[in-house]
């Protein structure tokens, strides 16, 4: 069966929708929330991160907000929260499944 459009998000577009589901942002400010979050873990490129706003633009999942000369200032649409909190389910659901199973502590 196909998936659907963005159907489990990478890590680098859970952290975006995570900076988003925070307040408006511009890449910028996306690039440096998700530095200050992961403690520098997940450093996501310009490239990456350009990519993925426009996924996520396209698919409903932010709106543009604001222009100010190159800067792009987005926003979370409902559509977008919706995607953000089934990702937190789906990734609990896995962290249930992992602590579920015997630790590799004990196997040793």
């Amino acid at each position: 069966m196909p998936r659907k459009a963005l159907e489990g998000l990478t890590e680098s577009m859970f952290y975006v929708l995570m900076a988003f589901n925070q307040k408006p942002m511009c890449g910028i400010d996306v690039a440096a929330f998700i530095d200050q979050k992961t403690k520098g873990q997940l450093q996501i490129g310009p490239a990456t991160l350009y990519t993925i706003l426009g996924k996520f633009e396209s698919e409903k999942y932010i709106r543009e907000t604001e222009v100010v000369g190159r800067k792009r200032t987005y926003h979370i649409t409902k559509i977008g929260i919706a995607a953000y909190q089934t990702e937190i389910i789906r990734l609990r659901r896995c962290l249930e499944d992992a602590e579920s199973e015997n630790s590799t502590e004990e196997k040793l």
